[in-house]
């Protein structure tokens, strides 16, 4: 299932309160003629009242490198999966690739510029794999090495944060042809290649997100075929799981042995899962669709066991867990970071494999460019939700944003009063659910800069600085601007 399937709230702030309780349970979904709740502001994205974030709040925007880097083989770089399927005939919208994209390699100097600019006090970026170990394995490619040393060094000097991902997507492609994540060996080079990452750059990094989104590009890469490596095998996909969270234990292992205070874990996607009726079984749905998109990769390294709403011996053995692995897994992961982007109205379905649940798309909101519902609520409820099942020590989210394809105007201005909106009502359930409790101490909107969305190509942007990707011209957007007297302050209003 794709991460932004559909996506997660607003029409306004005041939706932040949105659908809880016995109303939650009450609706029938998926009609959009069934429900119009009168709390639906007509002002979209405006928060329930003004919100003061701590001085300390890391302000935050990311990227990944397989969208903005470009030098796709230059300095030693290898061929990662996206390479591959980017080009293949057929698998990206408008035959794009990430050839280019936003040659942020070469331009990155001017890319943490625009983050200073914008008041960010964070900036979450990812490191290619094959960057680092062409072929996935062996010796560190040392002119990728010093790539990576030379961003870090110029986001200390601007005084930003960096919270680096070790793993976006991009599996080096010599391993996908070793058989990727279904091959339990993959683990095992993974954790050399966190070795080889931490060796050389941990000194500059505090803050380490193992993975980005496992739960979409096991299922993406493997069960649909929508994402690299483009296959469609389900057993693969399950397997794939379980060697991701192999890989997690021991990379978080790796990382405190050699920094015992750096800060580790990944950013996990999530949805608010929404009961499609009343009935039992569809409730029933909603929780095993929850157990296997939002905790199949957190319930292990926390709590030491896969969702036992799934985990059946049957599934177990088809995954390939061995004795002993769960204490491999098992990690105290020093945050959560969190990824957001839709809630699922989720319908028991027998024949939907060990899940037996179908997600459909939300139709009660105002919608972006994607498609993709704008219900900030859901946002709400879910880390309410994620709180309550984990109490975790903080929480940061890695990722929230929408595509909206506003463009320059003649003078060079971007207006794009959409996207401020939505961030407006979305940081309204940041705020609200961070008064109830909620230990959220950071927020990375999703993205500093318009880039290469996957399998979308270049057709969605969700920058705060839109993107000529003929001339790679930068342009900060109102939206971008608005973002930043937000940072500066922290006082949303």
């Amino acid at each position: 299932m794709d991460r932004r399937t559909f996506l997660g709230l607003t029409a306004g702030g005041l939706a932040a309160s949105a659908v809880s309780g016995s109303l939650r349970e009450s609706l029938a979904w998926p009609s959009p003629h069934q429900f119009q709740p009168d709390f639906m502001p007509g002002t979209p994205g405006v928060p329930p009242e003004p919100y003061q974030f701590p001085k300390d709040f890391y302000w935050g925007a990311a990227t990944a490198s397989y969208q903005v880097e470009g030098a796709w083989r230059e300095d030693g770089k290898g061929e990662s999966i996206w390479d591959r399927f980017a080009h293949t005939t057929g698998k990206i919208k408008g035959a794009a690739t990430g050839d280019v994209a936003c040659d942020s390699y070469h331009l990155y100097q001017q890319d943490v510029a625009l983050a200073k600019q914008l008041n960010l006090k964070s900036y979450r970026f990812s490191i290619a794999w094959p960057r680092i170990q062409p072929s996935g394995a062996g010796t560190a490619n040392q002119k990728g090495l010093d790539y990576y040393k030379r961003m870090l060094d110029e986001l200390h000097a601007a005084n930003i944060r960096p919270l680096v991902t070790l793993y976006h997507w991009d599996l080096p492609q010599p391993l996908e042809d070793k058989g990727g994540w279904p091959n339990r060996e993959t683990a095992n080079y993974f954790v050399d290649y966190a070795n080889i990452v931490v060796e050389a750059l941990g000194d500059r990094i505090n803050t380490w997100c193992i993975f980005n989104e496992p739960s979409v590009f096991t299922s993406d890469g493997y069960d649909s075929g929508a994402h690299a490596p483009g296959r469609k095998d389900w057993d693969a996909c399950l397997k794939a799981t379980h060697v991701v969270n192999l890989a997690q234990g021991m990379a978080f292992r790796a990382i405190k042995a050699a920094y015992p205070k750096a800060e580790v874990s990944s950013a996990f996607n999530t949805g608010d899962a929404v009961p499609a009726t009343n009935s039992e079984a569809d409730r029933a749905a909603a929780e095993r669709w929850a157990a296997f998109h939002n905790y199949w990769f957190v319930d292990p390294p926390l709590k030491g066991h896969y969702p036992q709403e799934l985990a059946t011996d049957q599934v177990l053995a088809a995954m390939g867990v061995r004795d002993g692995d769960m204490e491999i897994v098992k990690a105290p992961l020093d945050y959560l970071g969190i990824n957001y982007y839709n809630r699922a109205i989720v319908a028991d379905s027998p024949d939907r494999r060990v899940v037996h649940a179908a997600a459909h798309e939300p139709e009660q909101g105002p919608k972006t460019e994607m498609g993709w519902e704008v219900w900030p609520g859901g946002f709400y409820h879910l880390l309410t939700t994620v709180n309550d099942r984990y109490k975790p020590k903080a929480m940061e989210i890695t990722e929230n944003g929408c595509s909206y394809g506003d463009i320059p105007e003649a003078n060079g201005h971007v207006p794009d009063e959409r996207r401020t909106n939505f961030f407006r009502g979305y940081l309204g359930a940041v705020a609200r659910a961070h008064k109830s409790g909620v230990p959220i101490r950071g927020y990375a909107a999703w993205s500093l800069m318009d880039n290469f969305e996957w399998a979308e190509g270049f057709t969605q942007r969700f920058g705060f600085v839109f993107v000529d990707f003929r001339t790679l011209k930068r342009t900060v957007k109102d939206s971008g601007k608005w973002y930043a007297q937000l940072a500066a302050t922290g006082k949303l209003s």
